[in-house]
């Protein structure tokens, strides 16, 4: 019996462990690098590229990670035993990019005070942030590159932390795209 549940166990951490975000291939196992927001800034903060850097710097999703210091961020963390929010994976996880998807990569090229950043959202970038590579869809995609979706907001938003949330996903997709031109799309 205790083996039985020991299995069942093991089973249980595995999946969650897949479904919170190291991405993998479908053969191999692929830990992939962040590129960090700056990196992504050289070339996404152009008006002809879309200022999608501009975008995000004035979004709630660049200040995630400092909202943690405040007193309300502090208030609810002591409701689930959080003593600091921004030192833990509970608040983390859905408010810096770094502890979303692997506590042991953070501070490899990403830090968890960049927030949630690019890479939340469109997966770490090192492998397919070149030029040529952006430019090929589905090259980007193999190398990496997340298309975000309702499924990707929905990870943190709305998905039980101690802010009940309301979460409409139009309204906050309409809130949050970035402008593209015709050379992004």
């Amino acid at each position: 019996m205790k083996f039985i549940r020991l299995v069942g166990t093991i089973g249980l951490c595995f999946f969650v462990f897949c479904e919170i975000g190291l991405y993998r291939s479908e053969a191999v196992e692929t830990i992939r690098e962040f590129a960090g927001a700056k990196k992504c800034s050289l070339c996404h903060k152009s008006p002809a590229q879309g200022e999608q850097y501009k975008s995000w710097l004035e979004s709630g999703h660049a200040k995630a990670f400092r909202i943690l210091a405040s007193d309300r961020a502090k208030s609810l963390g002591a409701s689930v035993g959080v003593s600091d929010p921004q030192k833990s994976p509970k608040c983390l996880k859905c408010h810096s990019t770094a502890y979303y998807f692997a506590e042991k990569i953070v501070s490899r090229k990403i830090l968890v005070e960049e927030g949630v950043s690019c890479e939340s959202c469109h997966g770490p970038g090192a492998d397919y942030a070149k030029k040529n590579i952006m430019k090929d869809k589905p090259l980007a995609v193999e190398k990496g590159l997340l298309v975000p979706d309702e499924k990707t907001c929905r990870q943190c938003h709305g998905a039980g932390g101690p802010v009940p949330e309301i979460f409409d996903f139009k309204k906050s997709w309409a809130k949050i795209k970035h402008p593209r031109t015709e050379e992004t799309r």
